[in-house]
């Protein structure tokens, strides 16, 4: 992608398909560029530049949602190697607040696509479900920095997290 303003019916293109303003737009594409080294796309390594994600617990995991081909309405499974800047506003849309102007139809939609991103982003080995153990393995992640809270706490307060949603969903 050239020059943003080359091109406006691609730019307004993207912005209705992810709900992006053309100013946001201009500038997710600095930041684009930024991590890909100016280059047409990124590659998973290309996160290791970004300071911000250094210390996330769950680092890994976010790399990972942003080449799961399911997050990328590509494929219903895999990785992909790299992304384009379409790619990246996809998965950035997913991280989008929600609107005040949004009518019913489009927050139904919105909240269901954002809970099928971090749905595939703990369904780590892709079989869709996320299975305790799955789901231990991000509470653990996330509380691993807390160095007042065994692993044996991390897992107590997973399942009975899990034996809480479980308990709420019976018959759905």
């Amino acid at each position: 992608m050239g020059s943003f303003h080359s091109m406006p019916e691609e730019i307004q293109e993207l912005a209705d398909k992810t709900g992006f303003t053309l100013e946001q737009i201009e500038h997710l594409h600095r930041r684009f560029k930024q991590i890909s080294g100016d280059q047409p796309t990124i590659r998973k390594e290309s996160f290791d530049r970004i300071p911000d994600l250094e210390f996330n617990p769950i680092r890994s995991k976010i790399v990972r949602a942003f080449f799961d081909k399911r997050n990328l309405r590509q494929a219903p499974d895999g990785l992909a190697d790299e992304i384009n800047f379409e790619d990246f506003l996809t998965i950035m849309s997913y991280f989008r607040p929600i609107e005040m102007n949004m009518d019913e139809e489009q927050l139904d939609h919105f909240r269901k696509e954002k809970l099928k991103f971090l749905f595939h982003m703990y369904d780590s080995d892709n079989d869709g479900k996320i299975t305790l153990q799955e789901y231990r393995k991000v509470v653990e992640e996330l509380l691993s920095r807390n160095p007042h809270l065994e692993k044996e706490s991390a897992r107590s307060i997973a399942d009975g997290a899990m034996m809480e949603a479980a308990s709420i969903c019976v018959g759905q």
